[in-house]
C-alpha cells in the first residue's frame, strides 16, 4: 500500500483527528440536498456532520479563484482550514500547523493567506492551494513546507492580530496592530477614545499595517484613537480599505474607510446618534452594504406582537441596557447600500417586523442584496424593484451563530452557515442557497 494511502487510512481510523492533521488529508463527501420545509428552496449542504464548521466571515471571499472550492473553518482536523468541492463534496485539509483569525482566499490566484503564531511573533503564511488540491487528488502529498511559505514574520512589538484582509492586487495583506504600535504613529496630542457601551470595548488606540506577501516589507497604514475591527479590502479597487470602530454593539461612528497609503481617512457612512449601524461588507467596486438595525423596542411604546425578546444567551445581542435610545424603528432602518464615490446611501429593504437585517451582503453586479435576521431567516432583495423574498427559515434560533450570507462571485448562489441538520440545534454546517432561477432571468 502507498504511504499516502496508509496515512489516509490511519486518519480515518483514529478517534482523535488532531493526532493526524496533515495537509492534503481527504475526507469523504457529506454533500446533501435538502428542501427547506417552509419556503421550498432547495438547499445544498456541503457539510452535514457535527464537526463544528463555520464559514469565513461575509466580508471576505469564500470561493477559491477557480470557483470550484469553498474554504471554511472546522474542527474536523483540529485547528486547520478546509476546502470543500462544491460539485463533488470532497473535503481536503489545506493547512498544517494551524492558523489565527481570518482566512484570506485570493480571487485571482489559487492562494490562501493568514497569520500564524510563532512564539510571541506572528507569521504571514501563504498556501499554494492549486498544488495542495492537485497532489491530494493524486495521492502524492509532500511535506507541509512544500505547500506553505512564510511570507513575513511580524515581531511581537507590532501586536499583530488575525484581523487581516488581502488587497485586490494580492501583493499586500492588511493587518490590525495593537495599541503600543498604533500609538507610535499617532499625532501628538491625539485624544484617545474611552470604552463605549456596556461591553466596555472600543477604547483606542489601534491601527492597520500592511505586509507585502512577496517581499515581506511592512508599512504602517493608519492609526486611530479607537478600537479597530472587521478590516476588509475593496476586492475590485486596489489600495482601498474599509474597517470599523468595534465596541461589541452600537458605535459612535461604526464605519470607516482609508487608502493603503494612509490618506483619505473618513467615516464611510456618517451615522446619527440614534442609528445602530453594523456589519458593513464591501460588495462591489463602488459599494458597501451595511445594516441599520431596527431590533430594539421603543421605550414607552406598545410592543409589537413579535417584538424581539431579551438577549438569548448572547445569541441576539443589543437587548441589554446601556446602549442609549438606538436601534429602534422610530427612524429609517434596514439593509443599506452606500456608494464609496458619491457617498449616497439607499435603503433597499427591511423586514416588516422582528429584529430587522443583521448580517448583509450583495451581488457584485448590483442586482441583488441579501440579509439574515435574529430568527436566522434569510431574505433576498431585488435591488431594482425592492421586492423581497424569504429564501429559508430552517436554521434554528439556537444555532451557535448567524447565517452570515455571502454571494458567490457570479451572483447566482449564497453561502451560509446553518444548524438546520444539527441534532443539538447549535452545530453549524456549510450550506449553499440558490438565487431563484426566475429572479436570475429578470
Amino acid at each position: 500500500m502507498r504511504p499516502y494511502a496508509i496515512l489516509t487510512l490511519c486518519c480515518a481510523l483514529l478517534a482523535s483527528v488532531d493526532a493526524c492533521a496533515a495537509i492534503g488529508q481527504r475526507f469523504p463527501s457529506e454533500r446533501k440536498e435538502v428542501v427547506d420545509p417552509v419556503t421550498g428552496t432547495r438547499l445544498t449542504f456541503l457539510t452535514s456532520r457535527p464537526h463544528g464548521d463555520s464559514k469565513i466571515y461575509q466580508t471576505h471571499p469564500q470561493w477559491t479563484a477557480d470557483g470550484q472550492w469553498l474554504i471554511f473553518r472546522s474542527r474536523l482536523a483540529g485547528n486547520e482550514a478546509m476546502a470543500v468541492n462544491e460539485k463533488t463534496g470532497d473535503i481536503v485539509q489545506v493547512t498544517e500547523g494551524g492558523y489565527e483569525g481570518m482566512l484570506n482566499a485570493a480571487r485571482k490566484s489559487m492562494k490562501l493567506y493568514f497569520l500564524r503564531r510563532a512564539g510571541d511573533d506572528r507569521q504571514v503564511v501563504e498556501v499554494d492551494l492549486a498544488r495542495v488540491l492537485a497532489d491530494s487528488a493524486a495521492g502524492r502529498m509532500g511535506d507541509a513546507a512544500s505547500y506553505q511559505r512564510v511570507a513575513a514574520t511580524l515581531p511581537a512589538s507590532m501586536e499583530a492580530y488575525g484581523d487581516t484582509a488581502l488587497d485586490a492586487d494580492e501583493e499586500w495583506l492588511y493587518v490590525r496592530v495593537g495599541p503600543h504600535e498604533a500609538a507610535r504613529h499617532l499625532a501628538p496630542g491625539t485624544k484617545l477614545e474611552p470604552a463605549f457601551g456596556p461591553r466596555k470595548m472600543g477604547a483606542g488606540p489601534a491601527g492597520i499595517a500592511r505586509v507585502n506577501v512577496r517581499t515581506g516589507e511592512v508599512r504602517h497604514v493608519v492609526s486611530v484613537p479607537f478600537q479597530v475591527g472587521h478590516i476588509q479590502a475593496n476586492l475590485w479597487n486596489p489600495g482601498e480599505i474599509v474597517f470599523c470602530w468595534e465596541t461589541g454593539g452600537k458605535s459612535p461612528q461604526r464605519t470607516w474607510t482609508v487608502k493603503a497609503d494612509g490618506s483619505g481617512l473618513r467615516p464611510l457612512y456618517p451615522e446619527a446618534p440614534y442609528e445602530w449601524v453594523t456589519h458593513e461588507a464591501v460588495i462591489g467596486k463602488d459599494e458597501v452594504a451595511l445594516a441599520i438595525m431596527g431590533h430594539r423596542a421603543i421605550p414607552g411604546a406598545v410592543a409589537a406582537v413579535d417584538a424581539p425578546a431579551t438577549d438569548v444567551g448572547g445569541a441576539n445581542p443589543g437587548q441589554d441596557d446601556g446602549w442609549g435610545r438606538t436601534g429602534t424603528r422610530e427612524k429609517p432602518s434596514g439593509l443599506a447600500i452606500v456608494n464609496l464615490r458619491t457617498r449616497q446611501m439607499q435603503i433597499v429593504g427591511q423586514t416588516p417586523s422582528g429584529s430587522g437585517f443583521w448580517h448583509v451582503h450583495g451581488s457584485s453586479d448590483g442586482r441583488f442584496a441579501v440579509g439574515d435576521d435574529f430568527s436566522r431567516s434569510l431574505y433576498l432583495i431585488d435591488r431594482a424593484s425592492h421586492e423581497m423574498k424569504l429564501l429559508t427559515t430552517g436554521h434554528k434560533t439556537t444555532a451557535a451563530d448567524h447565517p452570515h450570507p455571502t454571494f458567490s462571485p457570479d451572483g447566482t448562489r449564497i453561502e451560509i452557515q446553518s444548524a438546520m441538520l444539527s441534532a443539538d440545534g447549535r452545530t453549524l454546517n456549510i450550506c449553499i442557497v440558490p438565487v431563484p432561477e426566475a429572479w436570475l432571468k429578470r
